[in-house]
């Protein structure tokens, strides 16, 4: 407005251009004006702005001849446009500040309109979380008391020991559990034993008619030490820790001939057993579900799913107890448990008509006239304890305490509503401070900018989907270069851990065979990250013939190039273990890690498992989360949880084979169990003497020299 008066006063004084830069712009005062204030309203009132909106249009703001713009006719001659203006001043700004105090009455009543209904929808909405909480908080009484019992032993170091009860012959040794103890020239035939943790579980509640739920996951290892061995062990449920005596042989330490059968024994058990000890039995190697008695109700022959009980090997289980039925799982193929998909044995089962509210939980097992070694190597337990409620009979404080926590909820609610509107969020505002702190090359770009890029994320610019989030290409129009967006999961437990890692890590890094990160974005609870663009995508997509992508039938990669990659992998390896201010360990070396650019040069990428140690001799980092991708990692990584750079190693060792020989690190496809992984089917072929029946059969038309050139 003020630059509307402007003009029309420049114009009478002799400034007849301000009356075409007037009329070109047709500049009406009133809308001018409401535009301005619509435009400048604060963002926290911009839900009230729409709550009014068919206030505002209620609102005139003057009538046709008022709202014309007040212009100067360019008809009239030079003098009599001077005259007019001059005799026209009064009149004209007369009529202009009558606008403005017109506008300014219905612009305070727009304003007032729109905070009263932003307060109103305010005042709802903590109405309405107070009302919530207080209906919760009533309602506290009549739920269950429910607590969280969790526990993991990767190992039974000497601290972890004090956690439990041994009974017979049982111990640890080496850090396992040894269930049936090896007595240096001691007799190991007929031995029971047992080992529980001290203190007890709720499992169900009698007032409350509820059950806990519970999930156990361990890694046995039952290793013959006559052919063959025998009988066996068994994860228990119990009312009594202690093992009954003469429960050696074939009762596997969890009855007796006596207490066999007997309800009040008060025992609920899975059985691992290795012999075949009454016509029953399936076979001896067999899984089974026991109830007061070791003849299951109900079991299953591992043969059937390629598991040897007796192997000496690592096997692990995982039993899983909803409240109503009980799943069991047994693989050897895979030392965490996280994979194993397909239950043994799942049956509908009531615990509670078989043991009481509190029970203890262990293993236990023995062995008969053959002799072997039971051990449990790890052991992660996590239920829901159903908590005692000796204070459930006192309804006054059940009544006082909801009352009183109503009153402080109110006035929390009331803190945090004044926090939110005056402050940051102060996680979210440290969290990008660090970033800040710890990069210094690439660039920070606005959401709103990426969402541009990617046409919002579209789904038809997916390029690959990860462990921890999607990749999308994008396009930044402004310097027309195409880019991929990492949007990091928000599902993810370590989505933030993961973000910051992949920039403060990679941001440091310079080599030709990694990608580079151009810049990142956090903004509205978004985690996103910038990288070159590779054409040619990842290297998982050309190399397997399982792979029905347009590219992987266009391209067949010849062994120089394959080679080529594969040097490509072991020089930027080398340069995060050797080259770095910082030792990097990049804990995922896989195929669908490595990205190609268009002369099919390989470039690392995704290090948001990545970890930095320091140059001063330490070659590994301890995690407490086992990190990496199962096929490519090392063995002991399952045990001692440790990223090294030996773990490094032996990633790239897996990546070469299944570059060489084109096919993935776990064949699902073939149905010998051990030769499904891809280190055991080289080896195998190796001791028969066909180590280049390994190559790829895709290879260039000159396989022999191909096949030279892998040896």
């Amino acid at each position: 407005m003020a630059r509307a008066i402007a003009e029309i006063e420049g114009a009478i004084d002799g400034d007849y251009d301000a009356e075409t830069n007037l009329k070109n712009e047709g500049t009406n005062v009133s809308e001018e004006i409401m535009e301005v204030e619509v435009v400048e309203a604060p963002e926290h009132m911009q839900d009230g702005v729409k709550v009014v909106q068919e206030e505002l249009e209620t609102i005139n703001l003057g009538s046709e001849e008022e709202k014309r713009p007040v212009l100067i006719s360019s008809k009239l001659s030079l003098d009599e446009r001077k005259s007019n203006c001059r005799n026209g001043k009064d009149s004209r700004v007369k009529l202009i500040n009558e606008r403005r105090q017109k506008t300014e009455v219905h612009m305070s009543l727009y304003q007032k309109r729109v905070a009263k209904a932003y307060d109103k929808m305010v005042r709802g909405r903590i109405f309405k979380e107070v009302n919530a909480l207080l209906l919760i908080t009533l309602l506290g009484g009549s739920v269950v008391q429910v607590g969280c019992l969790d526990l993991y032993y990767p190992t039974f170091t000497t601290e972890s020991q004090q956690d439990f009860s041994f009974a017979n012959d049982s111990g640890v040794t080496k850090e396992i559990l040894q269930l049936t103890y090896n007595f240096i020239g001691a007799s190991m035939l007929n031995l029971s034993g047992r080992i529980w943790y001290k203190k007890p579980f709720k499992l169900w509640n009698r007032r409350k008619g509820s059950t806990a739920s519970f999930n156990s996951t361990f890694v046995l290892v039952i290793d013959p030490q006559t052919p063959p061995g025998c009988e066996g062990m068994a994860f228990i449920l119990t009312r009594e820790s202690s093992i009954p005596d003469n429960s050696e042989g074939k009762w596997l330490g969890i009855v007796n001939a006596s207490t066999n059968g007997s309800s009040l024994r008060n025992i609920v058990a899975v059985e691992f057993d290795t012999r075949k000890s009454y016509e029953e039995d399936l076979d001896d190697k067999h899984v089974g579900v026991d109830l007061n008695s070791i003849n299951s109700i109900k079991q299953v022959s591992m043969s059937d799913y390629g598991v040897n009980l007796s192997s000496g090997f690592d096997v692990t289980a995982r039993i899983q107890y909803d409240g109503e039925s009980i799943t069991i799982f047994v693989s050897m193929n895979n030392g965490t448990g996280s994979n194993i998909t397909n239950p043994v044995i799942s049956i509908p089962l009531n615990l509670s008509d078989y043991l009481p509210e509190d029970i203890y939980m262990g293993f236990s097992a023995s062995t008969g006239n053959g002799t072997q070694l039971n051990c449990v190597k790890s052991w992660h337990f996590n239920g829901v304890d159903i908590e005692d409620e000796s204070s459930s009979d006192l309804l006054w404080v059940w009544i006082t305490i909801p009352v009183l926590v109503v009153f402080f909820i109110t006035g929390f609610t009331c803190y945090l509503y004044w926090r939110r509107k005056h402050a940051m969020d102060q996680e979210d505002l440290d969290m990008e401070e660090e970033i800040e702190g710890s990069t210094l090359g690439p660039q920070k770009f606005r959401l709103k900018e990426l969402k541009s890029a990617t046409r919002n994320f579209h789904s038809k610019n997916q390029l690959g989907r990860g462990g921890f989030g999607t990749v999308y290409k994008g396009i930044m129009k402004e310097i027309n270069m195409e880019i991929a967006v990492k949007r990091v999961s928000k599902d993810s437990c370590q989505a933030k851990k993961e973000f910051v890692a992949g920039v403060s890590i990679i941001s440091r890094l310079r080599h030709k065979n990694l990608v580079k990160l151009i810049g990142w974005c956090y903004e509205s609870k978004e985690l996103l990250l910038v990288y070159e663009f590779m054409p040619k995508g990842s290297l998982d997509k050309l190399i397997f013939s399982d792979d029905q992508s347009p590219m992987a039938e266009a391209v067949i990669l010849s062994w120089e190039r394959r080679h080529n990659i594969i040097c490509g992998l072991a020089s930027a390896l080398d340069y995060l273990h050797n080259g770095c201010e910082k030792r990097v360990l990049h804990c995922d070396v896989k195929s669908s890690n490595m990205m190609l650019d268009s002369e099919f040069n390989a470039r690392s990428g995704d290090f948001g498992l990545a970890r930095t140690v320091q140059h001063n001799g330490d070659t590994h980092h301890s995690t407490k989360e086992i990190a990496g991708t199962p096929g490519y990692m090392a063995p002991e990584c399952f045990h001692t949880g440790i990223a090294s750079l030996e773990a490094d190693v032996y990633g790239f060792g897996v990546f070469t084979l299944e570059v060489a020989c084109g096919r993935r690190p776990n064949n699902r496809k073939n149905q010998n169990t051990h030769t499904n992984f891809i280190v055991n089917w080289v080896w195998e072929l190796y001791g028969k003497e066909g180590i280049l029946d390994a190559v790829d059969l895709r290879l260039d038309d000159n396989l022999e020299r191909s096949k030279r050139n892998v040896c």
